[in-house]
């Protein structure tokens, strides 16, 4: 459902919205639904005059996209707040103790890549798979849990390469399988920005190591 919010002082004709706030649906699937952060941006929005309108999203239909596996929701969680005290740390003498923890979150990222789940694994099969080869977290497409973890992971990537000359390790296959496949599909290339762009937001962010 969408809506055109009135402004006072605007004619009708002029009310023209420039800025779409979409907001959780209502148990009907069409109302406007309890979400404190919606609400939130919704009131200022209004209170400052912007001209706008609210879509309602009805999140039972995106269901599909929910993983499989409750694990793979949390996969990585960690890896962009160790991520962001390393590339924010300006002390030398700190740098190594931030990249190992670093480190350490992308390399538990990596043991569940490569760690098959259970629809991996046929019971009836002489073969014991040890390895997975999934393409994605929770298997072979992609799921709301990629959309949280992969924008971040290439962050991560370029940022760290750019202002600490860090690559993620080789040896950890499940995680460059996975990006590999992520930079294969459109639906993740076609909204990500270049490096360079990527490299410009962390310009300011990204501290120097002075001594």
């Amino acid at each position: 459902m969408a809506l055109s919010m009135p402004l006072n002082g605007l004619k009708e004709e002029d009310k023209e919205p420039i800025i779409e706030l979409f907001v959780k649906a209502g148990s009907d699937g069409e109302s406007i639904g309890n979400c404190p952060f919606s609400q939130r941006l919704f009131m200022i929005l209004w209170l400052k005059g912007v001209v706008f309108s609210v879509t309602t999203v009805d999140l039972k239909r995106y269901l599909k996209l929910s993983p499989k596996h409750p694990e793979s929701n949390t996969a990585g969680m960690d890896i962009f707040a160790k991520f962001s005290a390393y590339i924010k740390n300006s002390r030398p003498e700190a740098n190594e103790a931030l990249e190992r923890g670093l480190l350490k979150t992308l390399q538990k990222l990596d043991e569940y890549l490569n760690s098959p789940l259970p629809d991996e694994i046929d019971e009836n099969s002489m073969e014991d798979i040890k390895f997975s080869t999934r393409k994605f977290l929770d298997g072979n497409e992609m799921t709301l849990a990629d959309c949280n973890l992969l924008p971040k992971l290439h962050i991560v990537k370029v940022v760290a390469k750019k202002y600490r000359n860090f690559d993620i390790p080789k040896g950890m296959t499940g995680i460059w399988r996975y990006l590999t496949n992520a930079y294969s599909r459109d639906e993740f290339t076609n909204t990500c920005p270049s490096d360079k762009e990527v490299e410009i937001a962390y310009s300011d962010v990204a501290k120097r190591l002075t001594k």
